[in-house]
């Protein structure tokens, strides 16, 4: 005998909801888990930041006491003009800035062409195996090959901050060859079939229509060749000869005595060599992070 079954309204609706509850209290749980853990990521930078700024603000007298966190009272630029004075910092900051052009704009060019050549020419094996060769040469960094380096650039004579551009170019394109290879994959070959339809050669394609594409890619590429030139302390160390044409990074580490019983002095100089690295990626953020991304996905 089989006995009827009644349909309670609303019950498969309660059933749902009721299933859904321990999902949605897990997930919100790992909301919270994912925000603590960046807010502590986040304290890590924000915290050294907020310690920098304050220090460089103080006066001597303040920055002696010890209160890292203790906000400066009065603001003094006590700070950035014994810094200004000591490093020499406008001509410090035109070397550093001058390298850091051309190591920019030059592996933004020579690796994007490479990677068009590469990506085009795919089929071929003299390209593909300079691609490996290019990402064999990602696992040999500066430290390893410092010496012959700098026999090198002794005996072409340019060890000066020309040698400097051109090593970093060097070492930046690998990577950045890899970036731009990615990308390049992304972008449909009809475009530069049509181009060449209506005349246009290989280098016309690529310059007027393949490499203004590139340009969220060419950002991404830039600022990490901008961070690395910058904040480059072994290379121009080791391979620029004269004192006087030392990059920003270099002429903190020669003052650096001169700073160990001046907190505010050292703060202070250490932010102004800083800031042009900040301000670069605050302004190309947006670009690095959508070159990222659509180089990721074919």
């Amino acid at each position: 005998m089989t006995l009827p079954t009644t349909t309670i309204p609303g019950g498969a609706a309660s059933t749902t909801s009721r299933s859904q509850r321990p999902a949605a209290r897990g997930s919100g749980q790992q909301r919270w888990g994912t925000t603590v853990i960046l807010i502590l990521c986040a304290a890590t930078v924000i915290l050294p930041f907020y310690v920098t700024i304050s220090m460089a603000l103080k006066s001597g007298e303040q920055a002696v006491e010890g209160e890292a966190f203790a906000l400066p009272s009065p603001v003094s630029m006590e700070g950035f003009t014994t810094a200004w004075a000591l490093t020499d910092f406008p001509r410090a900051f035109t070397i550093s800035l001058l390298i850091t052009v051309v190591t920019v704009v030059g592996t933004i060019i020579l690796s994007a062409m490479a990677s068009y050549a590469i990506s085009r020419n795919w089929e071929r094996r003299a390209f593909r195996w300079a691609f490996y060769y290019l990402l064999g040469a990602m696992f040999l960094p500066f430290p390893v090959l410092a010496l012959s380096q700098v026999k090198l650039t002794g005996m072409v004579e340019l060890a000066n901050p020309l040698g400097v551009a051109l090593l970093h170019i060097m070492f930046q394109l690998s990577f950045s060859t890899l970036l731009f290879t990615a990308f390049l994959r992304s972008l449909p070959g009809e475009l530069e079939e049509s181009a060449r339809i209506d005349g246009a050669s290989t280098a016309g394609a690529f310059w007027r229509i393949v490499f203004p594409l590139l340009a969220p890619m060419s950002a991404t590429v830039g600022i990490f060749a901008f961070l690395k030139s910058w904040n480059d302390f072994m290379m121009p160390s080791m391979i620029i000869a004269d004192p006087s044409l030392q990059t920003l990074p270099v002429v903190q580490e020669m003052f650096q005595t001169q700073f160990s019983n001046n907190y505010h002095v050292a703060f202070a100089s250490y932010l102004m060599a800083m800031a042009p690295a900040i301000i670069a990626y605050v302004i190309s953020q947006r670009w690095v992070l959508s070159g990222l991304t659509q180089g990721a996905v074919k």
